[in-house]
């Protein structure tokens, strides 16, 4: 089992593959691309490159700060001459949040406030 399974959102390996890992003092930042697996339907798929990276952020570790760089395919349907991405529902909405991170931060609040109310 690869580390970085542990670690990610389990839906991101269903997905995506891990590319590069960069490591600085304050943030540790993981690069992924998304998988050649065309989308299912009566059409052909053709690959044509990736999407700009979108940035997420998911839980720190070891003090750092960690990023998720993610870069979606870019597919061309023949029939059509359309080019679109997929989308992947990995953030939390109105975020750049991993949804785990997110709920994990809600509740953080949530405790914190209840202390609060119990401490006054």
């Amino acid at each position: 089992m690869n580390l970085a399974t542990l670690l990610l959102p389990a839906e991101v390996f269903n997905h995506f593959e891990l590319t590069q890992i960069k490591e600085f003092p304050e943030r540790i930042e993981l690069y992924l691309d998304e998988l050649s697996l065309p989308p299912q339907g009566n059409y052909t798929y053709v690959s044509k490159g990736f999407t700009p990276y979108s940035i997420i952020q998911d839980y720190p570790l070891r003090g750092r700060a960690v990023y998720l760089h993610i870069r979606r395919r870019k597919w061309l349907e023949k029939e059509s001459s359309r080019i679109f991405s997929c989308s992947f529902d990995i953030t939390h909405e109105g975020t750049h949040l991993s949804k785990e991170f997110a709920a994990f931060l809600k509740e953080l609040d949530r405790l914190q406030q209840l202390e609060h109310k119990n401490n006054r």
